[in-house]
């Protein structure tokens, strides 16, 4: 058993501890090109979150690590088949609901662990900013990023260079040989505006890709996914302690 996993934790050691900080990890179900599982996103984050909350179990906090939301926002994959989609307005009121039960056993201060580009979850904390817990959002792939240079030897946005060798590290068995994977070449937009990126669009997947992998992951390996990782997990973990530690005064976060 692992005291900070509240999937794995019995009531009679939850009645008893007082948890300082709750993770809630977010995932999708989509497909991740031709050679990582459906459920990477959700896979990955999961296990992030695992890593980091036991750094900062033992590092003294009083973490808990929500059963992760495997669905995400994939209004723009649904051309593929068993995408399964949650749309904006429902993630808000599942994660609403899920801030006002933490609220009613007095747990202040929610971190959501996001492992999907498409929950844009920004206007999540907005909405429910305000109220008695703390809402604060960390998209786990980003946190290592100054590190990308130096680690991998190109970058994408979908079933890449880097989530698959973060995959590579994570869950091996649930990724297939790299042969299988096609080089994720990404469509252009016919609207140079569009492709410069100073014009926004919802990018319909089944047109932008192939397989839906957006970035060439065939130069994926194990070891360059553990590096990225641990930076995650040592960043990630260390802010939960000090988030756990730190006192909602009135000038809180500040």
């Amino acid at each position: 058993m692992r005291p900070y996993v509240l999937a794995e934790t019995q009531y009679q050691r939850v009645k008893d501890t007082s948890y300082e900080v709750a993770v809630l990890p977010i995932g999708a179900t989509e497909p991740h090109n031709l050679h990582l599982p459906y459920g990477n996103d959700t896979i990955t984050v999961t296990r992030i979150g695992e890593l980091a909350c036991e750094r900062a179990w033992q590092g003294g906090a009083r973490v808990c690590l929500l059963p992760s939301i495997p669905f995400g926002v994939n209004t723009n994959q649904l051309a593929f088949p068993m995408v399964i989609n949650m749309n904006p307005t429902t993630q808000l009121a599942v994660i609403r609901d899920v801030v006002d039960s933490l609220a009613s056993y007095g747990v202040r201060k929610l971190v959501l662990l996001n492992g999907h580009g498409g929950n844009e979850l920004g206007w999540v904390l907005r909405e429910l900013y305000g109220g008695e817990v703390f809402l604060s959002l960390i998209n786990w792939w980003t946190v290592p990023a100054d590190h990308a240079d130096r680690i991998f030897s190109q970058t994408g946005d979908h079933a890449d260079e880097m989530e698959t060798s973060a995959a590579m590290h994570l869950h091996p068995a649930l990724t297939a040989p790299l042969e299988t994977a096609d080089e994720g070449r990404a469509r252009p937009s016919r609207f140079e505006a569009i492709n410069r990126g100073w014009v926004k669009i919802t990018r319909p997947w089944h047109l932008l890709t192939t397989h839906s992998g957006v970035g060439d992951p065939r130069a994926a390996t194990a070891d360059k996914g553990k590096q990225y990782v641990e930076i995650a997990v040592e960043r990630i973990g260390q802010y939960l302690v000090e988030l756990a530690a730190a006192t909602m005064d009135e000038t809180f976060p500040y």
